[in-house]
């Protein structure tokens, strides 16, 4: 690629004072031999570059270092842009593990929860604004139910069903009673926030996982990869994580639900906050995509490989279940437990 040449490189680095011996590349990342030890030089789009850069230096503002450090070069930049790309070196970390994926997750975690309560602020939230997503997502729901069950009687109209459109079938109840649950969240949050002025929002890391934390030489954890990160409800960190980790065979997936205890000790969700996790959490979207793609798909279409997705989807909703209904047993033993106790 010609914005990523070992000649742009070697011009790139000796503008932090280095000497290149030699280096690897890794994707978007370049490991680097210098005479002042190894380092990571990353790229990425610079239309993301500014606001990535500006989020990290308001966070180290706020006291918060567990970000992989960035260097500036000699003359005081934090990134280096070479056409469409902006470059910055950072140590390089060899991500040493000491006991496995399961304590790192839950640093992961403890660490996040650490992260949103030093960046948490309360934001401004116009009435207009608030009934203006509430009154476009019910309505795109409502619309998601309707066009299922127009789904489900074309297909029971035909004398043999299709195995799409059996299994199909078989699931549409419990569909239902998931895009059910989903919208009475959804109008329970907009009853609990409508009068409400303000808003949470912290700086999310925009894309968590294990392969984003990294441990340095002593042990101590630090994110890395913060090009998405933004300011948004907290709610944006935890949505993406689960939506990949629970892609999977069904699983009741109870080391997450540990991971989750953590964040929420260190940083407790408010009611609202929860009742919108647990809504856009256990909205069916994705099944009812693949449903849409069938059904608008003309008579020459490949039945393995819908079938196939239509299970993939099914199971993701099981598993986003289990999730759901263990968070509302945690917040029900939670309000009882703050209850006064009758007089």
């Amino acid at each position: 690629m010609t914005d990523y040449r070992e000649t742009d490189i070697h011009s790139i680095v000796e503008l932090y004072g280095l000497h290149l011996k030699f280096a690897e590349r890794y994707g978007r990342v370049h490991k680097l031999y210098t005479d002042k030890g190894t380092f990571a030089l990353k790229r990425i789009n610079a239309n993301h570059g500014v606001d990535f850069l500006q989020y990290i230096q308001l966070l180290y503002q706020r006291g918060y270092h567990r970000i992989v450090p960035i260097y500036p070069t000699l003359d005081g930049r934090y990134g280096v842009l070479v056409k469409n790309r902006l470059y910055y070196l950072m140590p390089w970390l060899d991500n040493r593990e000491r006991e496995g994926h399961m304590k790192k997750s839950r640093e992961l975690f403890r660490e996040l929860a650490r992260l949103h309560t030093i960046s948490a602020r309360e934001v401004e939230v116009a009435e207009e604004d608030r009934k203006e997503h509430y009154d476009l997502t019910l309505a795109r729901w409502e619309k998601e139910k309707e066009a299922l069950e127009q789904y489900v009687e074309r297909a029971e109209q035909d004398w043999y069903m299709s195995p799409f459109q059996l299994l199909f079938c078989t699931f549409y109840h419990e569909i239902t009673l998931a895009q059910n649950y989903s919208i009475g969240k959804f109008n329970e949050w907009y009853d609990v926030s409508k009068e409400q002025t303000k808003a949470r929002s912290v700086i999310v890391h925009g894309k968590i996982s294990p392969e984003h934390f990294l441990y340095n030489e002593n042990g101590a954890g630090y994110f890395a990869n913060f090009e998405m990160a933004r300011t948004a409800s907290p709610i944006h960190d935890l949505l993406p994580f689960f939506s990949r980790s629970l892609k999977t065979y069904p699983n009741r997936f109870d080391d997450g639900l540990e991971w989750l205890s953590i964040y929420f000790r260190y940083f407790p969700f408010r009611k609202e906050e929860m009742l919108l996790f647990l809504s856009y959490l256990a909205h069916p979207e994705r099944i009812f995509q693949v449903a849409e793609n069938y059904f608008s798909a003309g008579r020459d279409k490949n039945e393995y490989k819908f079938v196939r997705q239509l299970q993939k989807q099914y199971w993701y909703m099981k598993n986003t279940e289990y999730i759901v209904m263990k968070l509302e047993d945690m917040e029900k033993r939670k309000n009882e437990a703050s209850d006064p106790p009758p007089s």
